[in-house]
């Protein structure tokens, strides 16, 4: 597939993010302003594999722009795992003769995506996902969106927590990277946070809400990243060692769903014409990054190397604004 781009192909995998649409868009309407040809892939990689790909318009990314989930669609594909999948995923870019293609989704869809990049295809990677846990880049797109409706639900959670003197024990998102949970309990005020990087104890935890009670506060608020483990289990052991009641909210995909924050839409842009950029430019094998509030380009494999930690500074004085 060497030579001038022409045609490109576009698809979001795995989990949608809000701001995917937004991404799509700057993706199809840059591609056009270029005079390139793009073609929409409906279902990820599932979808590639089985021919569901249609040429986009200018209309066909209208008023999506602050749309939540993803027009294009998304599924998890076992076939795409495998070297006979990836071989029709091939033949199905091959077949509308596409040269180049640009994924949307987080570091489970830019591994689908190498293994395009090892038959020949250009590849450009744009991270989507809630979790901002790719390598690589400041921000995945989808993160701050989600940051802002737990801030949301907690507010509102709180009003119930404190007519009815309870502590409310809030598990959000995140996989195995407590980000939401420390951003969105640093801004919501929580009196706990636990997260999967950062050792806990129940019984610190357990006085500290009694240490609250003595001086007449009637109830907390503590998020539990899903990465810890089950609200639950944790809801049942803080009201054995504490005594007080609890109740437990799991918000879900509730975080995945919504019109994307301002900022989600303005990176999601961004990345979008990045990518395009970057193929017009006969880039290939890479990834854009949010880093110091720029879209750059960079190799797709950073986006496996050593993720940045969590922010270690932001989680000590959640603690000490939590006393």
């Amino acid at each position: 597939m060497a030579g001038e781009i022409q045609r490109i192909g576009v698809l979001t995998s795995g989990g949608d993010a809000p701001g995917m649409n937004a991404a799509v868009r700057a993706v199809v309407r840059k591609g056009i302003f270029h005079g390139l040809t793009i073609f929409g892939i409906h279902r990820g990689y599932e979808g590639l594999i089985h021919g569901e790909l249609q040429e986009m318009s200018i209309g066909s990314v209208a008023d999506i722009v602050l749309r939540g989930g993803t027009v294009l669609k998304t599924a998890r594909s076992e076939e795409m795992k495998t070297p006979a999948g990836q071989k029709k995923a091939f033949e199905q870019l091959q077949k509308r003769q596409i040269d180049a293609l640009v994924v949307i989704g987080g570091d489970g869809s830019f591994r689908g995506a190498q293994t395009l990049a090892a038959q020949g295809v250009r590849i450009i990677g744009i991270p989507g996902t809630i979790d901002n846990d790719i390598a690589g880049t400041d921000l995945t797109i989808g993160f701050d969106t989600a940051v802002n409706t737990v801030v949301d639900a907690v507010s509102k959670i709180r009003d119930t927590a404190s007519s009815h003197d309870r502590t409310f024990i809030v598990e959000v998102m995140g996989r195995n990277c407590g980000n939401i949970a420390l951003q969105a309990g640093l801004a919501c005020g929580a009196e706990s946070i636990l997260v999967p990087e950062i050792p806990y104890d129940l019984d610190e935890i357990s006085n500290k809400l009694k240490r609250g009670h003595q001086r007449g506060k009637n109830h907390s608020i503590i998020l539990v990243s899903e990465g810890v483990g089950s609200a639950f289990k944790v809801g049942e052991e803080l009201r054995a060692r504490s005594g007080f009641e609890t109740r437990i909210t799991v918000l879900g995909h509730l975080q995945r769903g919504g019109n994307p924050s301002a900022l989600d839409a303005v990176i999601a842009a961004a990345m979008g014409g990045k990518a395009v950029q970057s193929l017009l430019d006969q880039e290939t094998n890479r990834m854009t990054a949010y880093i110091n509030q720029t879209v750059i380009s960079r190799p797709l494999d950073d986006a496996y190397g050593t993720r940045r930690p969590l922010n270690r500074e932001l989680y000590d004085l959640a603690n000490e604004l939590s006393i």
